[in-house]
Order: C-alpha cells, then sequence, then structure tokens
C-alpha cells in the first residue's frame, strides 16, 4: 500500500490543565471522544516555560500568556483529531473570545513537545492576573477547585464575558468564590 492510499488523520497535542484533566468535571467530554477514537491520552506534563494559572469567576481556571510570570504548570497532554478539536474549541469559547488556542512547550519524562493550549483571552488577561494578586498556581487541584460551579449553575442572565468582568472588577473581599488559603 502507498503512501496515497494511507489516510493519516492530523492531530493536534493539547495541554490540559484544568477542568479537562482527569477527575474534573468536563473531562466526560474527553472520555467521550477516547471512546470514539478521536482523542489519546499522552500522560502527564509540565511546562516549560512559568505561566500564572489563577482562578476566575466560580473557580474556573486559566493560564495566562505572561511567559516568565507564575510557575511551571502541571496538566495532561492529549493528542486530538481534528473533529475533537472542533468540540473543544466550542467548549473553550474560543469563537466567543472566552479562550485563546495557542502554541505552549510542554516537558514529562518522555521529552519535550510542542503543543497549544486554551489561555485566558487577551481582552481579560491583564486584569485577570491582577485580580488574583498577580499569583498563581502551579496545578489546578481539588484544593484550587473547590468552590467550582458548572456551567449550568451559573447565573444565565449573564454571559461568561459579563462574569469575568464582573469578576475582575469586584474587590477579592466580596468574591463569593474566593481563592482557598494556601
Amino acid at each position: 500500500m502507498g503512501a496515497e492510499d494511507e489516510q493519516v488523520e492530523k492531530t493536534t497535542l493539547i495541554f490540559t490543565y484544568g477542568t479537562l484533566k482527569h477527575g474534573f468535571s468536563n473531562h466526560s467530554l474527553i472520555q467521550d471522544m477516547v471512546a470514539t477514537g478521536d482523542v489519546s491520552y499522552l500522560g502527564v506534563y509540565r511546562t516549560l516555560e512559568k505561566l500564572p494559572l489563577v482562578c476566575g469567576p466560580y473557580r474556573v481556571p486559566f493560564l495566562l500568556n505572561f511567559p516568565g510570570s507564575g510557575d511551571r504548570v502541571w496538566g495532561e497532554l492529549y493528542a486530538v483529531s481534528t473533529r475533537a478539536l472542533v468540540r473543544m474549541d466550542e467548549l473553550e469559547g474560543t469563537s466567543r473570545g472566552h479562550y485563546e488556542r495557542l502554541p505552549i512547550k510542554v516537558e514529562s519524562g518522555e521529552g519535550e513537545a510542542e503543543a497549544e493550549a486554551y489561555y485566558a483571552h487577551r481582552s481579560y488577561a491583564v486584569e485577570m492576573w491582577k485580580r488574583n494578586g498577580e499569583k498563581g498556581y502551579s496545578n489546578y487541584s481539588e484544593k484550587e477547585a473547590k468552590g467550582y460551579v458548572k456551567r449550568m449553575d451559573r447565573p444565565q442572565h449573564l454571559s461568561f464575558l459579563d462574569q469575568i468582568r464582573i469578576f475582575v472588577s469586584s474587590s477579592s473581599s466580596s468574591d463569593p468564590h474566593p481563592p482557598p488559603d494556601n
């Protein structure tokens, strides 16, 4: 069989750091796509560069594209088909200005990889960093996720961007979902 006869689907490496990871609320999407052969788990990886990982409204995690700030972030790496990437982009709201899918370099004991990750959209990233006291996490764990509110349980009369704007404009003392004590 020649190369022209082979159907090789392009995959994209996606680094997940929050609710798409094993044990978190949106991992069921990954599980569904693994079952259809559209996603493969590659392992636990860590960012090569320091990047801020913060929590926003309802303890939703956001990776900020500010290399050199924050910590090296732990997450999971997946090989994702084009079809699965469309579903992930929809979940992450890339067409609505929630997140941006951008390049990221990660490593594990197996070596380094160039992947993509969903970063907080640049339109609010600076405010999100300031609102978190310019402090972040190295891992979104159960501790950081405490108080997370699923999308269906959030106020439906506000868009997610409205919820982000309210969060970044409020003081930390009025936050109904403050970060846990470190």
